[in-house]
């Protein structure tokens, strides 16, 4: 079996770091990451460019608070289809991604199909857009739904100590 070490092997210890420190904060200057990492700016800045090119770094993105644009309600829901050949995995795939509240979506191996991860103002946006969005969905044969009460942790450590 693989380990985060094995995973991360052709990756040197300040290309790990360098990942790290954006994992924790993205909006570092190349100055700044530099300092952080024990590289000049100049060595730093190439490293730098070439994870993004390499597709270690996809992106920058702000990390948005649901709690202040009011979508504290969590569902996680369960789709079984009714065909899973690869037409209808491929129709469904496409036709979930057009739904702005999955925040996730996830091919499962197990007794359900789809795990997805939906997030509402309430529990009555909720009912609506699973009876009028998910349900209708190609090959949608049935859906279970479990509520979030709290979440303790949310979000990935995008690696943690891992990678330092």
């Amino acid at each position: 079996m693989a380990t985060e070490t094995d995973i991360f092997s052709e990756l040197d210890q300040f290309d790990r770091k360098i990942l790290a420190a954006l994992a924790e904060d993205g909006r570092l200057s190349i100055t700044d990451l530099a300092a952080r990492v024990g590289l000049s700016k100049t060595p730093c800045q190439i490293r730098f460019k070439r994870l993004i090119s390499e597709g270690y770094i996809e992106g920058f993105k702000a990390v948005l608070n649901p709690s202040k644009m009011q979508l504290d309600h969590i569902a996680f829901v369960e789709v079984k289809l009714s065909d899973t050949r690869e037409h209808a995995l491929k129709s469904f795939n496409e036709a979930i991604k057009k739904i702005s509240e999955v925040e996730e979506c996830h091919m499962i191996a197990g007794r359900f199909d789809y795990l997805l991860k939906i997030r509402t103002r309430d529990i009555g946006r909720y009912r609506r857009v699973l009876g009028e969005r998910i349900s209708t969905l190609p090959h949608v044969a049935n859906t279970s739904t479990n509520v979030a009460m709290e979440t303790i942790k949310e979000g990935w450590d995008k690696f943690g100590s891992s990678l330092s």
